[in-house]
């Protein structure tokens, strides 16, 4: 495909070519819209609006303004409400934060590991056990 085969898709799927795209080295221009259509805009195995709730949350955590106001403005116009938005942002945070903490800390890896095995295997339990008490 051509530079401009290539923008005539872009402005038939987006309305316009932003001005990034434009910057967009030749060699790299049809690899890059290929991977953006099929991930970012195409039915994929994670609903459209997950995945710009994950992608806002990646966009707080890297502090990208440009990404943030992307994925909230991508959020909204497959459906998430504003509390979704709010959470998703809140769960970076608060990811973020851990990540910090855990690491300032030098924890433990393998004993890291090890403790949410556990934590996990107990939590799945219970959650079985919840289940099957409720049938």
């Amino acid at each position: 495909m051509t530079r401009e085969d290539i923008y005539r898709d872009i402005e038939d799927t987006l309305g316009l070519v932003p001005t990034f795209v434009k910057s967009i080295p030749d060699e790299y221009l049809a690899d890059e819209w290929r991977l953006f259509k099929d991930l970012q805009l195409g039915e994929t195995h994670i609903p459209n609006k997950y995945k710009e709730l994950m992608g806002l949350a990646v966009s707080a955590a890297t502090r990208c303004r440009f990404c943030a106001l992307y994925h909230t403005e991508c959020a909204r116009l497959y459906g998430a409400t504003d509390a979704e938005i709010e959470e998703a942002v809140h769960f970076a945070k608060l990811s973020d934060g851990w990540s910090v903490y855990i690491h300032g800390m030098q924890t433990d890896y393998e004993q890291f590991r090890d403790e949410l095995r556990r934590i996990t295997d107990y939590v799945s339990t219970k959650e079985r056990e919840r289940a099957t008490a409720h049938i």
